[in-house]
């Protein structure tokens, strides 16, 4: 009942402080899979797919204000998908990873999206661990090896000196904290996705993981902020 009051009022258009505090409370609730069974419907599930931005293709990332907002949905989210079977079935019927792609794509160039676009790899991963039909959707419809391969560039700032070399900066700064977990939670989910590529077939297959190659080779070249998070990502 408490998680149908907090859904019921995130569907209302309240302020934002409130729906952050509201999903903040239902991200600790949703780690309960027996709190999960009544609410995991196609409802509720659009509800914190709209507070993520994950319901529109035209709406830009502009609202620096609703940023908390998108971030505590996409960790509900997560958390949802991750404790139950009948959200993993719904996310298929709702086209949910096709949205997180488009996400990603509103992501690119712009700034203090870092935790937004760490949490869409996060669930794009979970997706494509938990679900075999995604996994499928993801590398052939969606082109989810290339939107991946490009978040994982963007996460590492590679810089080209060739086609498939990328520069060699040995005075480059480590990576953040921020950075160091997309590019973790981005090297997750390709492994998934990329997981039954025994055979590639196209030219444009073949360049593809040709430039995937680069930039892994240089994400083993690349240090996190710490030892412990540089062998993650490693």
């Amino acid at each position: 009942k408490l998680c149908e009051g907090i859904l019921n009022i995130l569907e209302k258009d309240t302020k934002t402080s409130c729906q952050v505090a509201c999903l903040e409370a239902l991200r600790i609730l949703s780690r309960d899979k027996k709190v999960l069974v009544p609410v995991t419907t196609k409802r509720n599930m659009q509800i914190l797919m709209r507070l993520a931005k994950l319901d529109t293709v035209e709406d830009p990332l502009e609202r620096v204000s609703e940023f908390p907002v998108i971030v505590e949905a996409l960790k509900c989210l997560c958390n949802i998908i991750f404790n139950s079977a009948v959200a993993q079935k719904l996310s298929l019927e709702l086209n949910l990873a096709a949205m997180l792609c488009n996400l990603l794509e509103k992501c690119k160039d712009r700034q203090l999206v870092g935790d937004i676009k760490c949490f869409d790899l996060r669930l794009l991963f979970l997706l494509s661990l938990l679900h075999t039909d995604i996994r499928s959707q993801l590398r052939q419809e969606l082109q989810g090896v290339q939107v991946l391969t490009q978040a994982l560039e963007s996460s590492l700032s590679v810089r080209w000196m060739e086609e498939y070399k990328a520069a060699e900066d040995r005075d480059r700064p480590s990576l953040s904290l921020q950075e160091t977990d997309c590019a973790i939670e981005a090297l997750k989910a390709l492994f998934n996705v990329t997981l039954d590529s025994w055979n590639v077939h196209s030219k444009n297959e073949s360049h593809q993981f040709r430039y995937m190659a680069a930039i892994l080779r240089h994400c083993l070249l690349s240090t996190g902020p710490t030892e412990d998070k540089t062998e993650e990502l490693h």
